[in-house]
C-alpha cells in the first residue's frame, strides 16, 4: 500500500521530526510512506474573508498539483466524521480489499484547505474538535496510520 502525507507549512520542531521519523521508520514494514512539505503563504495576523479565501486558494493549488487522479484522498477538517482508530483501519482495509492502495492524507494550512481541495477529497476526516497546531498534527496522524497497519496485521499495539 502507498501512503502519502501532504502537509502546508514547515515542520521546525525537532522533537516533532524525530517523532514523526520514528512512525515512518515503523510504517517501513507495512507500506510506502511519502512526506510532501509545500509551502505555506504568509499571512498578517488580520485578514479579511477575502484575503483568507485567496490564502487557502493558492495553498490548495499547491496541494492539488500533488495528487494523482487515482488516489483515495481523507482531508483531515475539524468538520469531518470522527472515526475511532477501529473505523479508520476497517476503511483502509477495505479501501485495499477494493483495489485503492494508493491513499493521501492532506494536513492544510493554519487557515484550512480550499473548497476545491475539500471537493477533491474523497472523505472529510476529524481527530476531534480541538484544535491542534499543524505540526503537532503530523505526528498525531504518521502515528494513527502506523496503528491502523497494526490493528489490520493483528499485531499487539493497539490497546
Amino acid at each position: 500500500m502507498n501512503i502519502k502525507i501532504i502537509t502546508v507549512g514547515k515542520l521546525k520542531e525537532k522533537y516533532l521530526k524525530m517523532g514523526i521519523e520514528e512512525y515512518a521508520k515503523r510504517l517501513k514494514s507495512y507500506c510506502k510512506l511519502e512526506m510532501i512539505e509545500l509551502a505555506d503563504e504568509k499571512a498578517p495576523e488580520n485578514l479579511s474573508e477575502m484575503q483568507m479565501k485567496q490564502i487557502k486558494e493558492k495553498e490548495g493549488q499547491r496541494i492539488l498539483s500533488k495528487i494523482k487522479e487515482d488516489e483515495f484522498v481523507f482531508e483531515l477538517a475539524i468538520h469531518g466524521t470522527l472515526p475511532s482508530s477501529e473505523e479508520l483501519a476497517e476503511e483502509i482495509r477495505n479501501l485495499g480489499t477494493h483495489g485503492k492502495s494508493k491513499i493521501t492524507f492532506i494536513i492544510g494550512g493554519s487557515l484550512g484547505t480550499s473548497e476545491e481541495v475539500s471537493k477533491r477529497a474523497d472523505k472529510a476526516i476529524s481527530f476531534g474538535r480541538l484544535t491542534y497546531p499543524h505540526q503537532l498534527m503530523r505526528l498525531i496522524l504518521t502515528e494513527q496510520i502506523y496503528r491502523v497497519f497494526r490493528i489490520n496485521a493483528g499485531e499487539p499495539y493497539h490497546k
